[in-house]
């Protein structure tokens, strides 16, 4: 009797440990927020968060004078308020006194110190410093002068009115860094950087594991008054591939996963774009519109001479069913783009699109056979493999109309430069906003951007498009600005430089117990407010 109890006796035990082992795991566990990033964060600094990855970690560790709601509405953050002058021209940002930069030996004996309005004009300089050579500078391109008033006062001066100046300052771009750490000479700042963000730098072995802390100083607090962050922690990996990624998730070891790869998106989502019954219990998703237009360009000054004539490039945009291809190829998670290159949700998008027309493509395609005697014209469509699904299914249906389009299937990295460069004629592309403005998407189409040094990667010119383009960045109406931006889009359109493919969606999935991840157009990850239960 006596081994018996004894036996009884060490079982229990060892459950109550076992217990109490899981009770202190699930614990831990609850108090970080845990992804994957299949792809490499460049840079640490946010003079450098040109990339979705390295913007996502930055929006982590940064702030600047003002910032986005979930609704794209400009809100504070360091500057509490701020005003306007009459002309537009001079805008005059208040500070908080209560914001302090993360912790480090830098700032000596008190390990820290308050952003001042001098802490403003210094980190704006360091993106006009050829010697830093930020990519974040042409935020600036619209901007005279900026200075310090005094320590909680900051004013910058436009050389012209432009309406969406505060859009640009809510970029990682715009974010307030401290001067002890460039003055310090060997600080490695993109791989150490001090903010002043909801969490702060802890670990980075890069393309392995990313780990950030909860900084216990910041300064925004919930509506209950509760000082933000709730998390303890962020946890991020780098599995390249995303199939892994989405594994990892779907065992649980993952809180989040953005987005639909081809590699899944059938295995999570019914056809109609609904979760999979399977995943109900333990996965939510979270959807919402998201500010990416995908398209296909043609280079008009290229040497392919079938896409420098409008009647093939039209005849290609009326010859295809976008909401089919939106509800086969994407499930049904984006928008037929049936309007211009402006996506739902700014302000000037409803111009009249290509609507599927079969006829209308023929007759096009049959008219320019005709008139030029190019009866077989040679077209070339350049994408990458992550679209190749959608490159083929175009094929198919074009070839409906009377052409035969080839599909040549570059590395994205490649098919980037050669789009830039103009070694390609006819190509796959998107283009995300970095700001909530229209203007962001019509600057694709003004003749003084022709890539490689802006954006125009079509090298399209109107000089009617011109001509409203730059009457837009005068007009302070919001109302009539739009109007201006609709009328730029219908020209776009008339002219077909682009074809428009779908307004995408953006869509998250969380494991059940994740709560206040939310999501916005722009896509940002904001992780301040997120729980797990």
């Amino acid at each position: 009797m006596k081994s018996i109890i004894h036996y009884i006796s060490i079982c229990c035990s060892l459950l109550f440990f076992s217990s109490c082992s899981k009770t202190n795991s699930d614990t831990r566990d609850s108090l970080v927020f845990r992804y994957n990033e299949n792809a490499a964060v460049n840079s640490l600094d946010p003079a450098f968060a040109k990339i979705r990855p390295s913007i996502w970690v930055c929006n982590q560790l940064f702030n600047g004078l003002v910032q986005l709601d979930d609704s794209l509405n400009i809100k504070p953050d360091i500057a509490r308020a701020w005003t306007i002058s009459p002309d537009g021209k001079t805008y005059s940002f208040t500070l908080r006194k209560d914001v302090y930069f993360h912790k480090n030996i830098l700032f000596g004996n008190d390990s820290t110190r308050t952003v001042k309005a001098s802490d403003f004009t210094y980190s704006l300089n360091r993106l006009r410093d050829e010697n830093v050579a930020a990519p974040g500078g042409w935020i600036l391109q619209n901007v005279d002068t900026f200075k310090a008033i005094n320590d909680s006062v900051f004013e910058i001066k436009l050389t012209k009115t432009f309406p969406a100046f505060l859009g640009l300052l809510t970029m990682k771009y715009a974010s307030v860094v401290p001067h002890e750490a460039f003055d310090k000479k060997g600080y490695d700042f993109r791989s150490n950087p001090i903010g002043t963000g909801p969490f702060q730098f802890k670990i980075w072995e890069e393309n392995v594991k990313l780990v950030l802390r909860k900084n216990p100083m910041y300064y925004e607090t919930d509506e209950q008054g509760v000082r933000l962050p709730y998390m303890e922690a962020v946890a991020v990996t780098f599995l390249p591939d995303k199939q892994s990624g989405f594994l990892q998730f779907v065992q649980g070891k993952l809180d989040f996963v953005s987005g639909l790869d081809p590699s899944y998106k059938d295995e999570i989502l019914t056809p109609k774009g609904q979760l999979q019954p399977k995943y109900a219990k333990d996965v939510k998703m979270i959807t919402g519109p998201y500010l990416n237009t995908e398209y296909m360009g043609f280079r008009l000054d290229g040497p392919d001479k079938a896409v420098k004539d409008k009647r093939i490039r039209q005849a290609l945009n009326y010859g295809f069913d976008r909401t089919k291809m939106i509800l086969f190829l994407r499930n049904g998670m984006g928008t037929a783009a049936t309007g211009g290159m402006i996506p739902t949700g700014l302000g000037g998008f409803g111009a009249k699109g290509y609507d599927f027309d079969i006829e209308k493509a023929r007759n096009l395609v049959a008219d320019y056979k005709k008139q030029t005697g190019d009866s077989n014209p040679k077209i070339q469509m350049s994408t990458s493999a992550s679209y190749l699904d959608i490159a083929e299914y175009l094929q198919r249906e074009w070839q409906k109309t009377g052409l035969n389009v080839e599909v040549d299937v570059n590395p994205p990295s490649t098919l980037t430069q050669s789009i830039s460069t103009g070694k390609v004629s006819f190509f796959k592309a998107s283009w995300i906003a970095d700001y909530p403005d229209a203007e962001n998407y019509l600057s694709l189409f003004y003749s003084k951007n022709f890539s490689p040094g802006g954006p125009d990667y079509t090298h399209f010119k109107n000089e009617n498009f011109d001509k409203l383009y730059e009457a837009a960045f005068l007009e302070t109406d919001d109302k009539k600005r739009n109007e201006l931006y609709k009328q730029m889009d219908a020209l776009m359109i008339e002219e077909a430089p682009v074809i428009p493919l779908f307004y995408d969606k953006a869509s998250r999935f969380t494991r059940s117990n994740v709560s206040g991840l939310g999501i916005n157009p722009l896509n940002l990850l904001v992780l301040k407010r997120v729980k797990k239960s």
